[in-house]
Protein backbone atom coordinates (compact mmCIF):
# COMPACT_ATOMS: atom_id res chain seq x y z
CA UNK A 1 0.00 0.00 0.00
CA UNK A 2 1.21 3.27 -0.85
CA UNK A 3 1.82 6.15 2.03
CA UNK A 4 -0.64 8.92 1.22
CA UNK A 5 1.37 12.22 0.03
CA UNK A 6 2.07 15.22 2.72
CA UNK A 7 -0.25 17.87 1.40
CA UNK A 8 1.20 20.01 -0.67
CA UNK A 9 0.00 23.68 -1.81
CA UNK A 10 0.77 26.40 -3.94
CA UNK A 11 -0.09 30.14 -4.45
CA UNK A 12 0.03 31.93 -7.30
CA UNK A 13 -0.46 35.43 -7.44
CA UNK A 14 -1.69 37.36 -10.58
CA UNK A 15 -1.25 41.00 -10.68
CA UNK A 16 -3.73 42.30 -12.81
CA UNK A 17 -4.47 46.22 -14.12
CA UNK A 18 -6.72 47.15 -11.86
CA UNK A 19 -6.06 44.66 -8.46
CA UNK A 20 -4.06 41.37 -7.33
CA UNK A 21 -5.36 38.01 -6.59
CA UNK A 22 -4.40 35.09 -5.15
CA UNK A 23 -4.85 31.52 -5.83
CA UNK A 24 -3.76 28.33 -3.39
CA UNK A 25 -4.47 25.08 -4.93
CA UNK A 26 -3.12 21.58 -4.32
CA UNK A 27 0.30 21.17 -6.14
CA UNK A 28 -0.88 17.93 -6.68
CA UNK A 29 -4.14 18.06 -8.54
CA UNK A 30 -4.89 21.70 -8.91
CA UNK A 31 -7.82 21.79 -6.86
CA UNK A 32 -8.81 25.08 -5.80
CA UNK A 33 -8.55 25.84 -1.73
CA UNK A 34 -9.02 29.32 -1.61
CA UNK A 35 -9.04 32.61 -3.82
CA UNK A 36 -8.75 36.20 -2.82
CA UNK A 37 -8.69 39.83 -4.58
CA UNK A 38 -7.98 42.87 -3.50
CA UNK A 39 -8.45 46.06 -5.40
CA UNK A 40 -5.54 49.00 -5.77
CA UNK A 41 -6.76 51.51 -3.39
CA UNK A 42 -4.39 54.46 -5.64
CA UNK A 43 -5.02 53.64 -9.28
CA UNK A 44 -8.72 52.81 -8.21
CA UNK A 45 -8.80 57.16 -7.45
CA UNK A 46 -6.76 57.37 -10.53
CA UNK A 47 -3.91 58.93 -8.62
CA UNK A 48 -0.38 59.63 -10.71
CA UNK A 49 -2.28 59.04 -14.00
CA UNK A 50 -3.31 61.19 -16.55
CA UNK A 51 -5.62 59.92 -19.40
CA UNK A 52 -5.32 62.77 -21.87
CA UNK A 53 -1.99 62.32 -21.52
CA UNK A 54 -1.80 58.36 -22.08
CA UNK A 55 0.36 58.89 -18.45
CA UNK A 56 -0.86 55.42 -16.46
CA UNK A 57 1.66 55.15 -13.11
CA UNK A 58 1.18 52.51 -10.14
CA UNK A 59 2.52 53.13 -6.55
CA UNK A 60 4.49 50.35 -5.27
CA UNK A 61 1.97 50.84 -1.77
CA UNK A 62 -0.58 49.41 -3.82
CA UNK A 63 0.93 46.24 -4.61
CA UNK A 64 2.79 45.51 -1.37
CA UNK A 65 -0.88 46.53 0.40
CA UNK A 66 -2.69 43.48 -1.86
CA UNK A 67 0.34 41.30 -1.61
CA UNK A 68 -0.40 41.17 2.09
CA UNK A 69 -4.09 41.24 2.06
CA UNK A 70 -4.44 38.68 -0.48
CA UNK A 71 -2.08 36.05 0.68
CA UNK A 72 -2.85 36.12 3.72
CA UNK A 73 -6.37 35.26 3.16
CA UNK A 74 -5.28 32.47 1.51
CA UNK A 75 -3.04 31.01 3.41
CA UNK A 76 -5.32 30.74 6.77
CA UNK A 77 -7.19 27.80 5.23
CA UNK A 78 -3.94 25.19 5.13
CA UNK A 79 -0.71 24.74 7.64
CA UNK A 80 1.55 27.14 6.93
CA UNK A 81 3.81 24.67 6.58
CA UNK A 82 2.27 22.55 3.91
CA UNK A 83 2.20 26.11 1.47
CA UNK A 84 5.80 24.60 -0.44
CA UNK A 85 5.48 27.65 -3.50
CA UNK A 86 4.18 30.34 -4.61
CA UNK A 87 4.92 32.32 -8.27
CA UNK A 88 3.92 35.80 -8.90
CA UNK A 89 2.85 36.80 -12.70
CA UNK A 90 2.01 40.56 -13.18
CA UNK A 91 1.22 42.98 -16.29
CA UNK A 92 4.06 43.71 -18.62
CA UNK A 93 5.82 45.50 -19.57
CA UNK A 94 5.65 47.03 -16.30
CA UNK A 95 9.14 48.39 -15.70
CA UNK A 96 9.88 50.71 -12.69
CA UNK A 97 13.37 52.26 -11.13
CA UNK A 98 15.23 50.78 -8.18
CA UNK A 99 18.05 51.79 -5.93
CA UNK A 100 21.20 49.51 -5.66
CA UNK A 101 19.66 47.48 -2.84
CA UNK A 102 16.69 47.12 -5.57
CA UNK A 103 14.44 48.87 -3.04
CA UNK A 104 11.26 50.39 -5.89
CA UNK A 105 12.59 54.61 -5.81
CA UNK A 106 9.05 55.46 -5.04
CA UNK A 107 9.01 54.39 -1.57
CA UNK A 108 12.01 55.90 -0.78
CA UNK A 109 12.29 59.66 0.21
CA UNK A 110 11.51 62.53 -1.78
CA UNK A 111 9.74 60.53 -4.46
CA UNK A 112 6.65 59.20 -2.86
CA UNK A 113 4.66 60.74 -4.64
CA UNK A 114 6.82 61.18 -8.10
CA UNK A 115 4.89 59.67 -11.12
CA UNK A 116 7.91 59.02 -13.01
CA UNK A 117 9.61 57.29 -9.85
CA UNK A 118 6.71 54.58 -9.97
CA UNK A 119 6.17 51.43 -11.96
CA UNK A 120 5.21 52.33 -15.59
CA UNK A 121 2.22 50.27 -16.21
CA UNK A 122 1.69 48.73 -19.76
CA UNK A 123 -0.70 50.66 -20.92
CA UNK A 124 1.54 54.06 -20.54
CA UNK A 125 2.00 55.21 -24.06
CA UNK A 126 4.00 58.32 -22.89
CA UNK A 127 7.11 56.86 -24.09
CA UNK A 128 6.18 57.10 -28.58
CA UNK A 129 8.98 59.03 -29.32
CA UNK A 130 11.38 57.45 -27.45
CA UNK A 131 9.74 54.16 -29.51
CA UNK A 132 10.18 56.06 -32.65
CA UNK A 133 13.93 56.90 -32.22
CA UNK A 134 14.29 52.69 -31.01
CA UNK A 135 13.46 51.46 -34.26
CA UNK A 136 15.07 54.22 -35.98
CA UNK A 137 17.89 53.97 -34.98
CA UNK A 138 18.07 50.09 -34.67
CA UNK A 139 18.16 50.18 -38.87
CA UNK A 140 19.93 53.18 -39.18
CA UNK A 141 23.34 53.09 -36.25
CA UNK A 142 25.78 49.94 -38.74
CA UNK A 143 25.11 47.26 -36.39
CA UNK A 144 22.66 44.55 -35.12
CA UNK A 145 18.98 45.06 -35.45
CA UNK A 146 18.41 44.48 -32.25
CA UNK A 147 14.22 44.10 -32.81
CA UNK A 148 14.38 41.18 -34.98
CA UNK A 149 13.11 39.13 -32.16
CA UNK A 150 10.41 41.67 -30.55
CA UNK A 151 8.58 41.40 -34.57
CA UNK A 152 10.98 44.30 -35.99
CA UNK A 153 9.10 47.07 -34.07
CA UNK A 154 9.60 48.41 -30.82
CA UNK A 155 6.66 49.71 -28.81
CA UNK A 156 6.09 52.51 -26.51
CA UNK A 157 4.72 50.04 -24.28
CA UNK A 158 7.67 48.21 -23.98
CA UNK A 159 11.02 48.46 -21.20
CA UNK A 160 13.83 50.56 -23.02
CA UNK A 161 11.20 53.47 -24.30
CA UNK A 162 9.95 53.99 -20.84
CA UNK A 163 13.01 54.08 -19.48
CA UNK A 164 14.32 56.80 -22.21
CA UNK A 165 11.40 58.68 -21.46
CA UNK A 166 11.63 58.96 -17.59
CA UNK A 167 15.40 60.01 -17.94
CA UNK A 168 15.22 62.37 -20.41
CA UNK A 169 12.13 63.88 -17.82
CA UNK A 170 12.96 63.66 -14.69
CA UNK A 171 16.57 64.22 -14.08
CA UNK A 172 16.52 63.30 -10.09
CA UNK A 173 14.70 60.06 -10.79
CA UNK A 174 17.49 59.73 -13.24
CA UNK A 175 20.16 60.35 -11.32
CA UNK A 176 18.50 58.22 -8.14
CA UNK A 177 17.65 54.97 -10.50
CA UNK A 178 20.61 52.47 -10.10
CA UNK A 179 18.67 50.30 -11.85
CA UNK A 180 15.43 49.33 -13.40
CA UNK A 181 12.86 46.00 -13.25
CA UNK A 182 9.76 44.70 -14.33
CA UNK A 183 7.38 44.58 -11.79
CA UNK A 184 7.25 40.60 -11.84
CA UNK A 185 10.93 40.91 -10.74
CA UNK A 186 10.66 43.52 -8.64
CA UNK A 187 7.88 41.37 -6.70
CA UNK A 188 10.11 38.32 -6.80
CA UNK A 189 13.18 40.56 -5.47
CA UNK A 190 10.94 42.07 -2.67
CA UNK A 191 9.71 38.42 -1.26
CA UNK A 192 13.41 36.47 -1.41
CA UNK A 193 14.84 39.21 -0.26
CA UNK A 194 17.52 38.70 -2.28
CA UNK A 195 20.49 40.69 -3.73
CA UNK A 196 20.19 42.64 -7.18
CA UNK A 197 23.39 41.81 -8.47
CA UNK A 198 22.43 38.43 -8.69
CA UNK A 199 18.65 38.08 -8.79
CA UNK A 200 17.25 35.80 -11.23
CA UNK A 201 15.31 38.43 -14.28
CA UNK A 202 12.44 36.43 -15.91
CA UNK A 203 13.29 35.09 -19.24
CA UNK A 204 9.48 36.22 -20.42
CA UNK A 205 9.96 39.82 -19.48
CA UNK A 206 13.68 40.34 -20.96
CA UNK A 207 12.74 38.49 -23.69
CA UNK A 208 9.43 40.01 -25.37
CA UNK A 209 10.24 43.82 -24.01
CA UNK A 210 14.18 44.24 -23.27
CA UNK A 211 15.66 42.98 -26.63
CA UNK A 212 17.33 40.41 -24.57
CA UNK A 213 18.58 36.80 -26.96
CA UNK A 214 20.75 34.56 -26.29
CA UNK A 215 22.24 34.78 -29.63
CA UNK A 216 24.15 38.38 -28.86
CA UNK A 217 24.75 37.22 -25.30
CA UNK A 218 21.79 39.12 -23.35
CA UNK A 219 20.59 42.79 -23.63
CA UNK A 220 21.54 44.88 -26.28
CA UNK A 221 25.19 46.23 -26.21
CA UNK A 222 26.03 48.67 -24.11
CA UNK A 223 27.73 51.27 -27.47
CA UNK A 224 23.82 50.51 -28.75
CA UNK A 225 22.14 51.70 -25.88
CA UNK A 226 24.09 55.21 -25.35
CA UNK A 227 23.84 55.26 -29.03
CA UNK A 228 19.78 55.19 -28.29
CA UNK A 229 20.26 57.71 -25.11
CA UNK A 230 23.34 59.05 -23.49
CA UNK A 231 22.07 58.59 -20.34
CA UNK A 232 21.56 55.14 -20.30
CA UNK A 233 25.63 54.66 -20.29
CA UNK A 234 26.65 52.27 -17.65
CA UNK A 235 23.17 51.09 -17.10
CA UNK A 236 23.95 47.87 -18.84
CA UNK A 237 26.46 46.91 -16.34
CA UNK A 238 23.70 46.79 -13.66
CA UNK A 239 20.86 45.41 -15.25
CA UNK A 240 21.54 42.04 -15.97
CA UNK A 241 22.88 39.17 -18.60
CA UNK A 242 21.33 35.58 -17.92
CA UNK A 243 17.22 35.16 -17.74
CA UNK A 244 15.80 32.45 -16.22
CA UNK A 245 12.20 30.58 -17.12
CA UNK A 246 9.19 30.88 -14.77
CA UNK A 247 9.40 27.27 -13.89
CA UNK A 248 13.11 27.73 -11.93
CA UNK A 249 13.60 28.66 -8.18
CA UNK A 250 14.46 32.38 -7.79
CA UNK A 251 14.69 31.91 -3.75
CA UNK A 252 12.94 30.98 -0.75
CA UNK A 253 10.28 33.09 1.09
CA UNK A 254 12.97 35.90 3.15
CA UNK A 255 11.75 35.65 6.87
CA UNK A 256 10.29 38.88 6.93
CA UNK A 257 8.05 37.89 4.12
CA UNK A 258 6.65 34.42 5.96
CA UNK A 259 6.04 36.52 8.88
CA UNK A 260 3.90 39.07 7.07
CA UNK A 261 1.87 36.39 5.01
CA UNK A 262 1.85 33.47 7.64
CA UNK A 263 4.44 31.27 5.44
CA UNK A 264 7.68 29.80 6.40
CA UNK A 265 10.94 30.41 5.20
CA UNK A 266 10.94 27.18 3.38
CA UNK A 267 8.29 27.81 0.92
CA UNK A 268 9.76 28.32 -2.55
CA UNK A 269 9.48 31.46 -4.87
CA UNK A 270 9.37 30.98 -8.61
CA UNK A 271 11.31 33.32 -11.21
CA UNK A 272 7.98 35.68 -12.07
CA UNK A 273 6.59 35.58 -15.39
CA UNK A 274 3.84 37.55 -17.31
CA UNK A 275 0.46 37.14 -16.82
CA UNK A 276 -1.05 36.62 -20.22
CA UNK A 277 2.16 33.76 -20.32
CA UNK A 278 1.35 32.46 -17.01
CA UNK A 279 -2.74 32.25 -17.89
CA UNK A 280 -1.93 30.61 -21.14
CA UNK A 281 0.00 27.78 -19.26
CA UNK A 282 -3.51 27.47 -17.25
CA UNK A 283 -5.47 27.65 -20.53
CA UNK A 284 -3.40 24.33 -21.49
CA UNK A 285 -1.91 25.52 -24.19
CA UNK A 286 -0.07 23.21 -26.69
CA UNK A 287 1.90 23.36 -30.01
CA UNK A 288 0.11 25.93 -32.29
CA UNK A 289 -2.57 26.83 -29.94
CA UNK A 290 -3.88 30.36 -29.63
CA UNK A 291 -4.58 31.41 -26.04
CA UNK A 292 -6.64 34.80 -26.00
CA UNK A 293 -6.08 36.22 -22.52
CA UNK A 294 -9.45 38.77 -22.82
CA UNK A 295 -9.19 41.52 -20.27
CA UNK A 296 -8.56 45.35 -20.67
CA UNK A 297 -6.27 44.39 -23.55
CA UNK A 298 -5.73 41.32 -25.27
CA UNK A 299 -2.55 38.83 -25.33
CA UNK A 300 -2.45 35.89 -27.79
CA UNK A 301 -0.07 33.97 -26.96
CA UNK A 302 1.13 30.74 -29.04
CA UNK A 303 4.02 28.34 -28.93
CA UNK A 304 5.71 26.19 -31.28
CA UNK A 305 8.69 23.44 -31.39
CA UNK A 306 11.97 25.66 -31.16
CA UNK A 307 13.08 23.40 -33.96
CA UNK A 308 10.18 23.45 -36.49
CA UNK A 309 10.73 27.21 -36.76
CA UNK A 310 14.16 27.30 -36.78
CA UNK A 311 15.46 31.15 -37.96
CA UNK A 312 11.89 31.99 -39.01
CA UNK A 313 10.92 35.37 -37.75
CA UNK A 314 7.53 36.66 -37.40
CA UNK A 315 7.16 40.31 -38.45
CA UNK A 316 5.06 42.37 -36.60
CA UNK A 317 4.34 40.61 -33.40
CA UNK A 318 5.53 40.84 -29.47
CA UNK A 319 7.96 38.84 -30.03
CA UNK A 320 9.37 35.10 -29.62
CA UNK A 321 11.70 33.94 -26.93
CA UNK A 322 12.98 30.61 -26.63
CA UNK A 323 11.24 29.24 -23.29
CA UNK A 324 8.88 32.23 -22.41
CA UNK A 325 5.59 30.16 -21.98
CA UNK A 326 7.15 26.67 -21.85
CA UNK A 327 10.46 25.64 -20.95
CA UNK A 328 11.41 24.31 -24.26
CA UNK A 329 9.37 25.47 -26.52
CA UNK A 330 9.26 29.05 -28.38
CA UNK A 331 7.28 31.25 -27.37
CA UNK A 332 4.86 33.91 -29.58
CA UNK A 333 3.02 36.68 -28.18
CA UNK A 334 1.00 39.39 -30.14
CA UNK A 335 -2.61 40.94 -28.86
CA UNK A 336 -4.00 44.10 -29.07
CA UNK A 337 -3.83 47.53 -26.71
CA UNK A 338 -7.59 47.60 -25.92
CA UNK A 339 -10.27 45.29 -25.91
CA UNK A 340 -12.09 45.49 -22.43
CA UNK A 341 -10.61 48.79 -22.48
CA UNK A 342 -12.61 49.96 -25.97
CA UNK A 343 -16.15 48.86 -24.31
CA UNK A 344 -15.59 50.43 -21.31
CA UNK A 345 -14.63 53.25 -23.02
CA UNK A 346 -17.95 53.63 -24.20
CA UNK A 347 -19.38 52.82 -21.09
CA UNK A 348 -17.92 55.94 -19.75
CA UNK A 349 -18.99 57.93 -21.99
CA UNK A 350 -22.77 56.64 -21.80
CA UNK A 351 -22.13 56.95 -18.16
CA UNK A 352 -21.42 61.22 -18.23
CA UNK A 353 -24.77 61.68 -17.08
CA UNK A 354 -24.36 59.87 -13.62
CA UNK A 355 -21.52 61.41 -12.83
CA UNK A 356 -22.36 65.21 -13.96
CA UNK A 357 -26.25 65.56 -13.94
CA UNK A 358 -27.07 62.93 -11.04
CA UNK A 359 -25.22 64.94 -8.94
CA UNK A 360 -27.41 67.92 -9.23
CA UNK A 361 -30.66 66.16 -8.82
CA UNK A 362 -33.28 67.78 -6.17
CA UNK A 363 -35.34 64.69 -5.63
CA UNK A 364 -32.53 62.16 -4.72
CA UNK A 365 -30.52 62.03 -1.17
CA UNK A 366 -26.81 61.67 -1.91
CA UNK A 367 -26.78 58.33 -0.73
CA UNK A 368 -30.08 57.48 -3.02
CA UNK A 369 -27.68 59.21 -5.82
CA UNK A 370 -24.82 56.96 -4.83
CA UNK A 371 -26.79 53.72 -4.87
CA UNK A 372 -28.47 54.92 -8.48
CA UNK A 373 -25.14 55.30 -10.35
CA UNK A 374 -23.59 52.09 -9.08
CA UNK A 375 -27.19 50.04 -10.27
CA UNK A 376 -26.91 51.41 -13.48
CA UNK A 377 -23.19 51.12 -14.06
CA UNK A 378 -23.11 47.15 -13.22
CA UNK A 379 -26.39 46.80 -15.62
CA UNK A 380 -24.83 48.98 -18.85
CA UNK A 381 -22.71 46.61 -20.42
CA UNK A 382 -24.83 43.74 -19.72
CA UNK A 383 -28.02 45.80 -21.36
CA UNK A 384 -26.06 47.11 -24.25
CA UNK A 385 -24.62 43.84 -25.01
CA UNK A 386 -28.30 42.43 -25.00
CA UNK A 387 -29.63 45.05 -27.24
CA UNK A 388 -26.45 45.28 -29.27
CA UNK A 389 -26.73 41.27 -29.99
CA UNK A 390 -30.44 42.22 -30.91
CA UNK A 391 -29.27 44.75 -33.89
CA UNK A 392 -29.62 43.29 -37.61
CA UNK A 393 -26.46 44.20 -38.75
CA UNK A 394 -28.21 44.70 -42.34
CA UNK A 395 -29.88 47.40 -40.54
CA UNK A 396 -26.74 49.47 -38.66
CA UNK A 397 -23.70 50.39 -41.37
CA UNK A 398 -21.61 51.82 -38.16
CA UNK A 399 -18.03 50.29 -38.68
CA UNK A 400 -15.46 51.41 -36.07
CA UNK A 401 -11.51 50.68 -35.48
CA UNK A 402 -10.48 49.22 -31.98
CA UNK A 403 -7.17 51.36 -31.80
CA UNK A 404 -8.29 54.03 -28.70
CA UNK A 405 -5.24 52.73 -27.21
CA UNK A 406 -2.96 52.16 -30.57
CA UNK A 407 -2.18 49.50 -32.06
CA UNK A 408 -0.11 46.42 -30.51
CA UNK A 409 0.00 44.42 -33.01
CA UNK A 410 0.72 43.34 -35.99
CA UNK A 411 2.81 45.91 -36.36
CA UNK A 412 2.84 48.05 -33.40
CA UNK A 413 2.02 51.90 -33.66
CA UNK A 414 0.36 53.22 -30.17
CA UNK A 415 0.30 56.88 -32.48
CA UNK A 416 -3.00 55.43 -33.99
CA UNK A 417 -6.79 56.48 -32.99
CA UNK A 418 -9.82 54.90 -32.93
CA UNK A 419 -12.57 55.84 -35.28
CA UNK A 420 -16.52 55.29 -35.93
CA UNK A 421 -17.97 55.53 -39.50
CA UNK A 422 -21.10 55.53 -41.20
CA UNK A 423 -22.78 57.44 -38.16
CA UNK A 424 -26.38 58.96 -38.64
CA UNK A 425 -29.50 60.57 -37.01
CA UNK A 426 -30.96 57.13 -36.66
CA UNK A 427 -27.62 55.71 -35.18
CA UNK A 428 -28.05 54.24 -31.54
CA UNK A 429 -25.89 53.29 -28.56
CA UNK A 430 -26.45 49.52 -29.09
CA UNK A 431 -25.21 49.98 -32.87
CA UNK A 432 -22.33 51.44 -31.72
CA UNK A 433 -21.57 49.27 -29.04
CA UNK A 434 -21.75 46.29 -31.67
CA UNK A 435 -19.75 47.81 -34.29
CA UNK A 436 -17.12 48.20 -31.40
CA UNK A 437 -17.52 44.49 -30.39
CA UNK A 438 -17.02 44.06 -33.75
CA UNK A 439 -14.02 45.78 -33.91
CA UNK A 440 -11.85 44.31 -31.32
CA UNK A 441 -12.83 40.95 -33.24
CA UNK A 442 -11.53 42.11 -36.37
CA UNK A 443 -8.22 43.19 -34.68
CA UNK A 444 -8.23 39.62 -33.24
CA UNK A 445 -8.39 38.37 -36.83
CA UNK A 446 -5.66 40.62 -38.14
CA UNK A 447 -3.26 38.84 -35.41
CA UNK A 448 -4.81 35.01 -36.41
CA UNK A 449 -3.87 36.11 -40.30
CA UNK A 450 -0.73 37.61 -39.53
CA UNK A 451 0.82 34.45 -38.05
CA UNK A 452 -0.74 32.33 -40.41
CA UNK A 453 0.70 34.29 -43.32
CA UNK A 454 3.83 34.04 -41.62
CA UNK A 455 4.27 30.15 -41.47
CA UNK A 456 2.74 29.72 -38.01
CA UNK A 457 -0.51 27.17 -37.99
CA UNK A 458 -3.48 28.29 -36.05
CA UNK A 459 -4.65 25.32 -34.66
CA UNK A 460 -7.11 25.69 -31.94
CA UNK A 461 -8.20 29.00 -30.46
CA UNK A 462 -8.90 29.05 -26.12
CA UNK A 463 -9.80 32.08 -24.31
CA UNK A 464 -9.03 32.82 -20.59
CA UNK A 465 -9.44 36.30 -19.15
CA UNK A 466 -13.12 38.47 -17.54
CA UNK A 467 -14.20 39.14 -20.97
CA UNK A 468 -14.53 34.89 -22.37
CA UNK A 469 -15.70 34.29 -18.99
CA UNK A 470 -18.60 36.60 -19.39
CA UNK A 471 -19.69 37.83 -22.15
CA UNK A 472 -21.48 35.68 -24.74
CA UNK A 473 -22.04 38.54 -27.03
CA UNK A 474 -18.28 38.89 -27.11
CA UNK A 475 -17.28 35.40 -27.47
CA UNK A 476 -20.10 34.57 -30.18
CA UNK A 477 -19.20 37.19 -32.19
CA UNK A 478 -15.17 36.36 -32.32
CA UNK A 479 -16.20 32.72 -33.24
CA UNK A 480 -18.13 34.17 -36.29
CA UNK A 481 -15.82 36.67 -37.23
CA UNK A 482 -12.56 33.93 -37.01
CA UNK A 483 -14.91 31.44 -38.68
CA UNK A 484 -13.31 29.83 -35.71
CA UNK A 485 -14.40 27.36 -32.73
CA UNK A 486 -13.16 29.05 -29.31
CA UNK A 487 -12.35 26.15 -26.44
CA UNK A 488 -13.26 28.43 -23.10
CA UNK A 489 -11.22 27.62 -19.99
CA UNK A 490 -13.06 26.84 -16.98
CA UNK A 491 -10.75 28.50 -14.25
CA UNK A 492 -11.61 32.02 -12.84
CA UNK A 493 -7.99 33.25 -12.35
CA UNK A 494 -6.19 31.67 -15.32
CA UNK A 495 -3.21 33.53 -14.76
CA UNK A 496 -3.39 33.00 -11.34
CA UNK A 497 -3.50 29.26 -11.63
CA UNK A 498 -0.99 28.97 -14.29
CA UNK A 499 1.52 30.77 -11.82
CA UNK A 500 0.64 28.14 -9.39
CA UNK A 501 1.84 25.65 -12.03
CA UNK A 502 4.86 27.13 -12.24
CA UNK A 503 5.41 27.10 -8.45
CA UNK A 504 4.72 23.42 -8.62
CA UNK A 505 7.67 22.74 -10.64
CA UNK A 506 9.59 25.17 -9.20
CA UNK A 507 9.21 23.38 -5.62
CA UNK A 508 9.91 20.01 -7.12
CA UNK A 509 6.08 18.91 -6.83
CA UNK A 510 5.73 18.14 -10.56
CA UNK A 511 8.40 17.52 -12.72
CA UNK A 512 7.98 19.67 -15.17
CA UNK A 513 5.16 22.74 -17.07
CA UNK A 514 3.54 20.24 -19.50
CA UNK A 515 3.21 17.51 -16.76
CA UNK A 516 1.55 20.19 -14.56
CA UNK A 517 -0.53 21.45 -16.75
CA UNK A 518 -2.29 17.91 -17.17
CA UNK A 519 -2.12 17.78 -13.50
CA UNK A 520 -3.62 20.78 -12.33
CA UNK A 521 -5.71 22.02 -15.47
CA UNK A 522 -8.95 22.75 -14.84
CA UNK A 523 -10.39 21.98 -18.51
CA UNK A 524 -12.56 24.01 -20.44
CA UNK A 525 -16.32 24.66 -20.28
CA UNK A 526 -17.64 25.52 -23.35
CA UNK A 527 -16.99 26.02 -26.84
CA UNK A 528 -18.40 28.88 -28.95
CA UNK A 529 -19.13 27.64 -32.55
CA UNK A 530 -18.86 29.80 -35.27
CA UNK A 531 -22.72 30.80 -36.80
CA UNK A 532 -22.62 29.93 -40.66
CA UNK A 533 -24.92 32.31 -41.55
CA UNK A 534 -22.97 35.50 -40.25
CA UNK A 535 -19.54 34.03 -41.41
CA UNK A 536 -20.04 35.31 -44.88
CA UNK A 537 -21.39 38.74 -43.53
CA UNK A 538 -18.59 39.21 -41.37
CA UNK A 539 -15.63 38.48 -44.13
CA UNK A 540 -17.39 41.17 -46.45
CA UNK A 541 -17.64 43.55 -43.11
CA UNK A 542 -13.95 42.51 -42.52
CA UNK A 543 -12.91 43.81 -46.03
CA UNK A 544 -14.47 46.94 -44.91
CA UNK A 545 -13.04 47.48 -41.50
CA UNK A 546 -9.11 46.61 -43.54
CA UNK A 547 -10.18 49.94 -45.44
CA UNK A 548 -10.74 51.78 -43.01
CA UNK A 549 -7.89 51.37 -41.30
CA UNK A 550 -5.48 52.16 -44.02
CA UNK A 551 -7.45 55.43 -44.31
CA UNK A 552 -7.24 56.29 -41.27
CA UNK A 553 -3.43 54.75 -40.60
CA UNK A 554 -2.41 56.98 -43.96
CA UNK A 555 -4.70 60.16 -43.04
CA UNK A 556 -1.99 60.47 -40.51
CA UNK A 557 1.18 60.50 -42.68
CA UNK A 558 0.64 63.68 -44.70
CA UNK A 559 -1.18 65.33 -46.88
CA UNK A 560 -0.70 62.85 -50.28
CA UNK A 561 -2.92 60.34 -48.11
CA UNK A 562 -5.11 57.99 -50.27
CA UNK A 563 -8.60 58.35 -50.62
CA UNK A 564 -10.83 55.27 -48.50
CA UNK A 565 -12.24 52.82 -50.92
CA UNK A 566 -15.58 52.74 -49.72
CA UNK A 567 -18.78 54.15 -50.64
CA UNK A 568 -19.03 56.30 -47.32
CA UNK A 569 -16.24 58.00 -46.56
CA UNK A 570 -17.89 59.93 -43.50
CA UNK A 571 -15.51 59.63 -40.66
CA UNK A 572 -15.83 60.60 -36.98
CA UNK A 573 -13.04 59.82 -34.86
CA UNK A 574 -13.64 58.85 -31.55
Amino acid sequence: MQPTPTPAYVIGIDYGTDSVRALLVDARTGTEAAQAVHPYARWKTGQFCNPTRNQFRQHPLDHIEGLEAVVRRVAQHVPAEQVVGLAVDATGSTPGPVNAQGVALALTPGFEDNPNAMFVLWKDHTALAEAAEINHKARTWGGKDYTRYSGGIYSSEWFWAKIMHILRKDEAVAAAAHSWMEHCDWLTLLLTGGDLATFKRSRCAAGHKAMWHASWGGLPAEQFLEHLYPKLAGLHNRLFTETYTADEVAGHLSEEWAQRLGLTTNTVVAVGSFDAHAGAIAGEIEAYSMVKVMGTSTCDIVVAPTAEVGDHLVAGICGQVDGSVIPGMLGLEAGQSAFGDLLAWFRNIVEWPLHHVLPDSKVLTPGLQDALRDEMSDALLVKLSEAAAAVDPAESAVLALDWVNGRRTPDANQALKGALMNLTMGTNAPQIFRALVEAICYGSKQIVERFEAEGIPIKQVIGIGGVAKKSRFVMQTLADVLDRPIRIAVSEQAPALGAAMYAAVAAGIQPDVQTAQKAMGSGFAETYLPNPARVDDYAARYAQYQAFGRFVESATSGPDAPVMETETPAITTA
